[in-house]
């Protein structure tokens, strides 16, 4: 496991006491592993939204699958 250190706001850094404080985290680095998990899980689904849209905008691809993969390959 690697450790990073990063600036942080005093705002920020209330919250993260804040959040072990109410026993929601046990320290802080737990706090910021919930919290790039909950970014990386936010990521993931606005990819997928993203996608939706382009397909309802007529925007994806269409057809045999093999073919395709030929022809962008």
């Amino acid at each position: 496991m690697t450790t990073i250190s990063i600036p942080i706001t005093s705002e920020q850094e209330k919250f993260i006491r804040s959040y072990i404080k109410e026993g929601k985290a046990d320290n802080k680095a737990q706090v910021v592993r919930r919290a790039l998990a909950y970014f990386a899980e936010d990521e993931a689904v606005r990819v997928v939204l993203e996608a939706e849209r382009e397909i309802l905008e007529g925007k994806g691809l269409r057809g045999d699958l093999k073919k395709l993969m030929r022809k962008y390959a």
